[in-house]
């Protein structure tokens, strides 16, 4: 099978490049190579590659910073979707386009979960703009895969346990104020990975939720990230309003994942038991990178 991924250099393009190109022909592009808003570019970059699945794994992913650049991140979160839909429908190449928990409005109480069925109700100019990109894919592509997500971390990229590892490398003895009103579900970016893989491989087509499976929220994932990694920590919970945020954030976005599971298809474990082999496996690394960049 012949696979372009868009969105190469972030966390996930990585490790999709990486599991797929394990059994698939894997051809994976970033800018300035291929930019996914340019209609012209990205048809062209298909007619040479001619693939059987795109993956887009880019996205405008900075939910406060969204809120003041709003044009920019439509244009890629929900525009660029529509590019690769038009594109895909022309080569007949499935589409799969990634999404979020926050197109969820989290008015559910927890531990209730938000499946495909659920209706949604975005808050953040962030979240519309992904609910955009779902539109796209659906209304401008014939053959389409949408995964919900949540939470993502892994070894590359920026994301939420490596800042808390740089938090506590820094100053053990100074307390880390984390928020623990926020429910939802760490997903690792290797493993949602690895998902994608199984999901193409069945040929199977709609939207899906792939978030791991249990429920957390922000303050017990830095808890269990840094005593995985047996670093030195003062964590502190502390209440939404403590930590005012420009967009707003659904208080519950737990999701379940339905459909993956009445196909048979879903491989995503307890969130707990990723984030532990997570840290055994690039736990050193992890703490050798954030230790260099504090000596910058």
């Amino acid at each position: 099978m012949k696979i372009l991924i868009a969105g190469a250099r972030g966390q996930l393009g990585r490790d999709c490049t990486q599991v797929l190109g394990a059994a698939h022909a894997v051809t994976s592009f970033d800018l300035p190579d291929m930019d996914i808003t340019v209609p012209e570019q990205v048809r062209r970059t298909l007619e040479q590659i001619r693939p059987d699945v795109v993956i887009n794994c880019a996205a405008y992913n900075r939910v406060d910073d969204a809120e003041e650049h709003r044009e920019i991140a439509w244009r890629l979160n929900a525009e660029a979707p529509g590019v690769l839909a038009a594109a895909c429908r022309k080569s007949g190449a499935r589409l799969v386009q990634l999404s979020t928990d926050y197109v969820f409005d989290g008015q559910r109480p927890p531990p209730g979960a938000y499946t495909e069925e659920d209706e949604p109700h975005p808050l953040s100019w962030y979240a519309q703009s992904k609910l955009g990109g779902e539109s796209a894919v659906q209304q401008g592509c014939d053959d389409w895969i949408i995964l919900r997500t949540a939470w993502l971390y892994g070894r590359h990229g920026v994301n939420f346990p490596k800042t808390m590892l740089h938090l506590a490398l820094r100053d053990p003895n100074r307390p880390i104020r984390v928020v623990n009103e926020h429910y939802g579900t760490p997903t690792w970016s290797w493993r949602l990975a690895e998902q994608i893989k199984v999901v193409i491989e069945a040929g199977a087509q709609g939207l899906f939720h792939a978030t791991a499976e249990g429920y957390a929220t922000w303050f017990d994932l830095a808890a269990c990230f840094l005593a995985a990694l047996r670093v030195p920590h003062r964590l502190e919970p502390c209440r939404d309003v403590d930590y005012p945020t420009r967009a707003v954030r659904p208080a519950n976005t737990i999701l379940e994942n339905a459909r993956l599971k009445k196909a048979g298809l879903n491989i995503l474990r307890d969130w707990r038991a990723d984030l532990e082999e997570y840290a055994a496996r690039y736990g050193t690394a992890l703490i050798a990178e954030a230790r260099a960049g504090l000596q910058k």
